[in-house]
């Protein structure tokens, strides 16, 4: 089929929420928080992207992920470029990005290892409507009060540097082999403006679109697959309806349809154009 609807899987996690929205009914008060929501599977790795949508409650680890070559080395598919669409922060909530001034690897080894590395970071302060890059290497931590959709390079090979404490395994070794010891490169910002179509990444590793409502060709070429994320609002493509909180995939040519007030987010691997 042309397009596909696909299965939402909640994953409970200890930082998670019970305040989810977006089109999300809210887990029981007296049931595990949800940390996370899936558009597929956990552990799939034969589609080249992953959509999830995040709900921290606290501060997630310190981590980085390795680039396609190091992961490459290691047997693994592909390394991990990822990027964030903040869709709601609490006053004060902030994302790390790499470190506020150069590292060597000795002093990213100890500053991990005693903790300092949460000092040593570039906690950026984010508000809804921010974007947020992460490209593989770049030293990472999600902070609290966020609700955030998370677009990746289908990988889930995370070396997480730092814990708070916690009895979780560390992998200071691999973690410190990939990471960018320099401070982030990159710009918090809503995306370049476009006539109801934001071109928020163009590769390489994946393109992403914000589109609002109304019409919009998806021209795919054969064999490419694109993800549509409905932040709100709803529509149809295909003949396949859709509303804020699900995703839909598509494999061929098509036309999405939505309502005046939907947002939404197009995905895809590789570069741009379709």
């Amino acid at each position: 089929m042309p397009a596909t609807l696909l299965q939402t899987h909640r994953v409970e996690k200890p930082w998670g929420r019970h305040d989810l929205g977006f089109g999300f009914p809210d887990p029981p008060k007296d049931g595990d928080p949800v940390g996370e929501i899936w558009f597929q599977e956990p552990g799939d790795t034969k589609p080249d992207m992953l959509i999830k949508y995040l709900f921290p409650g606290e501060r997630l680890s310190v981590q980085v992920h390795p680039n396609d070559e190091q992961a490459h080395a290691r047997g693994l598919p592909r390394g991990k470029d990822e990027c964030w669409t903040v869709l709601k922060a609490d006053p004060g909530a902030t994302i790390a990005l790499g470190p506020k001034a150069p590292m060597t690897p000795d002093q990213l080894r100890a500053a991990a290892q005693d903790g300092a590395i949460v000092d040593d970071l570039d906690w950026v302060p984010v508000k809804a409507g921010d974007f947020l890059y992460c490209p593989s290497g770049t030293i990472h931590a999600i902070g609290g009060g966020l609700t955030v959709i998370e677009v990746q390079q289908n990988s889930e090979t995370t070396y997480r540097l730092y814990d708070y404490g916690s009895d979780r395994e560390l992998h200071l070794k691999d973690g410190v082999d990939v990471a960018d010891l320099q401070p982030y490169r990159g710009v918090v910002s809503p995306g370049a403006a476009g006539e109801g179509r934001t071109i928020l990444v163009e590769g390489p590793k994946f393109v992403l679109e914000r589109l609002k409502g109304g019409e919009h060709a998806v021209a795919l070429p054969e064999g490419k697959t694109a993800w549509l994320v409905p932040i709100t609002g709803s529509g149809s493509v295909a003949g396949v309806d859709w509303k804020a909180g699900e995703c839909v995939t598509l494999t061929e040519t098509e036309t999405v349809r939505a309502s005046d007030d939907a947002d939404m987010l197009l995905a895809y691997s590789g570069t741009r154009r379709m």
